[in-house]
């Protein structure tokens, strides 16, 4: 049987559809029963069936910093899928993302160990790998991590993630990682997913940046994790991108998609600067979340390029054009806004 962490999000709802469409038995995480119906929802978009297949699940309440919830999670699963994470760039998020992220990873490694599972794939992030000095240059798995570095919380906690499988596999766990770029997928419109992005340039965005960065369809991303765990492959990592692209390309992309107008005006650096500002000084003032840092500012205007070859190499894999996948979330998010239970 398998396990899947993190079985409500993004990436876990679709891995689970995929599972259980191959006839695979699951066992998946949940931590609020509210978040089922999401999984419903992005089962309803590939599947007539969308009830009968959610129902083969077996779902387990509980979270990965719970211990005696985790071990019983683990009874009878030969594999694991890892997607559970919290994901957030504000600053005093800090010791909630080591919390979940790093001590999280660590249960489920130690769990993995005391069970010999058979497998286990973690699924990190792009923000996980070091940077290149050189714009134009492709980031490889290779690429060092610099700690000295100006890095995100989240990159940070990913990171430490990463490091607590690399210990699983020195102690006998064969695991993969995928380091995912911007993951584009339906169903989750708001918070910290891409899916927030289609729903903020269907309503309108002023300003557009030039920042590039790696993109990747959700199906993409669970495809590559399938094989993976399939292959004799282990003890490596892999980037998960189909294409590099600007922010600007991607906003246009979308607001064609969406028959929206696109930005027009771009943001320059010193009014980046400006917004992370007030937004830390707004925060300091009158303890209201932060929605901008410094980090954020900084990856809006970097040119951070990603070489996909490994995986292509690797399993002879084919990317999703990002073109396709724009117009398919696209359209999923169309349809359901015209829905009353999933009004944005």
């Amino acid at each position: 049987m398998v396990l899947v962490t993190g079985g409500t999000g993004l990436v876990g709802s679709h891995l689970l559809y995929k599972l259980v469409n191959n006839g695979e038995a699951v066992r998946a995480i949940y931590r609020r029963e509210k978040t089922l119906k999401r999984v419903k929802h992005v089962f309803s978009y590939f599947s007539d069936n969308a009830e009968r297949l959610f129902n083969r699940i077996e779902w387990v309440e509980g979270d990965i910093n719970n211990i005696p919830k985790l071990e019983k999670a683990f009874i009878g699963i030969t594999h694991v899928y890892h997607c559970a994470a919290f994901v957030s760039f504000e600053p005093d998020k800090y010791h909630q993302l080591r919390k979940i992220n790093i001590e999280g990873t660590s249960n489920i490694v130690n769990l993995c160990i005391r069970n010999t599972i058979k497998k286990l794939c973690y699924v990190s992030s792009i923000a996980a790998i070091g940077h290149s000095a050189n714009p134009e240059k492709l980031i490889t798995e290779t690429t060092e991590w610099n700690p000295e570095a100006d890095n995100s919380v989240y990159a940070i906690t990913k990171y430490g993630a990463e490091l607590e499988v690399w210990r699983g596999t020195q102690e006998g766990v064969d695991a993969v990682i995928v380091n995912p770029g911007v993951i584009l997928g339906a169903g989750y419109w708001k918070g910290g997913s891409s899916g927030s992005l289609f729903r903020q340039i269907y309503h309108g965005m002023r300003y557009y940046v030039n920042g590039v960065v790696g993109y990747i369809d959700v199906f993409d991303v669970v495809n590559a994790m399938t094989q993976l765990m399939k292959s004799d492959l282990k003890s490596e990592r892999f980037i998960l991108i189909s294409e590099n692209l600007s922010f600007k390309a991607f906003q246009y992309k979308v607001s064609n998609a969406l028959n929206v107008k696109p930005p027009k005006r771009e943001a320059k650096s010193w009014l980046l600067g400006l917004v992370w500002r007030l937004d830390w000084l707004k925060h300091n003032l009158f303890g209201s979340r932060r929605s901008f840092s410094k980090q954020m500012a900084k990856s809006a205007l970097s040119i951070t390029k990603y070489d996909n070859s490994k995986l292509r190499n690797a399993l002879g894999f084919e990317f999703k054009p990002i073109d396709e996948s724009v117009n398919d979330v696209s359209e999923l998010y169309l349809k359901d806004i015209r829905k009353t239970s999933y009004q944005t």
